[in-house]
């Protein structure tokens, strides 16, 4: 019976497994639902460099009109408001992993299956590294300052009018047991998301989603807020009151979540990082930084090397094709956006589109 076999590097066999490798990766990650190429997706894809060389692309952030229109037969045309674009730049840079069997004899498999083997734990390692770099730029852990693991982009920390602390505490390191997480952060951050730029900011409102005719906001949770959110009397009221009202289930921005409080989205996510201490740079032990997120709260980009797909697969064979060989690599970038003032001041930038919570979190113990 014949059997038809791809040798080691087969031009068929790299296609395939190049686009295996991105749709298990893409699936594989927690944050695959909220990249899309619309402005009004949380994080952006930018296409621009798949088509082009370059190794950084500037990108453009919309914000909402705050004109007030014209009634009646008043006239239109002198009165229009001019489109608001601020500009923000993304590096991207080659980032690879691999795997190398120990010989035939120890692992008694032949090339093609060994694919198959490659290609799940580099999936595995590619979604998790995709999540931690978001995560890493999202919640401005600058205590993170290897780039291979905030996508490629050194972390900016949050902005001062984009922070606050439980407990009115002024940094990181001063947070006790009794700042934990609450409702009412969820609140204050929504607030603070609206109003940002009305009381003594210089950037724009933190955009949000339209979902279902509403205008909503995500905002994620180490496992250990959750759990002290979710110990309160008033949080298990709300969600009896979510249960007697409408159905939210079609949209994937819902998927998963732990339920929405005042039109906020709230999902858990154990790659939360945690805070920062002011002096030493270094993170602090039993603190999380949760974050509210609205649209282009932060931006993705491939390059045009990486092929068809966003990763490339290489095959090789070692030790007289002893041992055999994946690497698994892709040209990208990814970042919190900020918006830059029309001084073009990098130092005067502020977070465009989140809101950083810093609450006390620890492990639960038993009782």
């Amino acid at each position: 019976m014949a059997k038809t076999e791809f040798g080691v590097n087969h031009p068929l066999a790299v296609k395939l497994y190049s686009k295996q490798l991105a749709n298990e990766a893409y699936r594989k990650t927690f944050i695959g639902k909220f990249i899309g190429e619309s402005e009004d997706s949380l994080i952006q894809e930018k296409i621009d460099l798949k088509k082009s060389a370059g190794d950084r692309l500037t990108c453009g952030l919309n914000v909402q009109l705050q004109g007030d229109g014209v009634q009646g037969d008043a006239t239109a045309e002198g009165n229009e408001e001019a489109l608001q674009f601020y500009d923000d730049s993304i590096v991207v840079d080659q980032l690879r992993h691999q795997t190398r069997t120990k010989g035939r004899m120890t692992e008694q498999r032949v090339p093609y299956n060994l694919r198959r083997v490659s290609r799940d734990r580099l999936s595995d390692w590619w979604a998790r590294r995709m999540d931690t770099s978001f995560f890493n730029q999202i919640c401005g852990n600058t205590a993170e300052t290897r780039t291979k693991f905030t996508g490629n982009n050194a972390v900016i920390a949050p902005s001062s009018n984009r922070i606050f602390r439980a407990g009115a505490q002024a940094d990181d390191e001063s947070l006790t047991s009794s700042d934990i997480f609450s409702l009412d952060h969820v609140q204050i951050a929504k607030q603070k998301a609206l109003t940002a730029s009305v009381e003594g900011g210089t950037g724009p409102l933190v955009r949000p989603f339209m979902s279902q005719g509403e205008e909503m906001y995500v905002m994620f949770l180490h496992d250990y807020q959750a759990y002290d959110l979710q110990r309160s009397a008033e949080w298990r009221e709300v969600q009896r009151a979510a249960l007697a009202g409408g159905d939210i289930k079609g949209n994937p921005l819902f998927v998963g979540s732990l339920g929405v409080y005042d039109n906020v989205i709230l999902h858990k996510a154990s790659r939360v990082t945690n805070g920062v201490n002011s002096t030493t740079g270094a993170a602090v032990a039993n603190t999380k930084r949760a974050v509210l997120c609205g649209a282009q709260a932060a931006m993705i980009a491939f390059g045009s090397s990486n092929g068809a797909t966003r990763y490339t697969w290489v095959e090789e064979m070692f030790d007289y094709a002893n041992q055999f060989g994946v690497s698994a690599g892709s040209i990208f970038g990814m970042k919190k956006t900020k918006f830059i003032p029309e001084d073009d001041s990098a130092t005067n930038a502020e977070d465009f589109g989140t809101v950083v919570v810093s609450t006390y979190a620890a492990p639960a113990t038993p009782s």
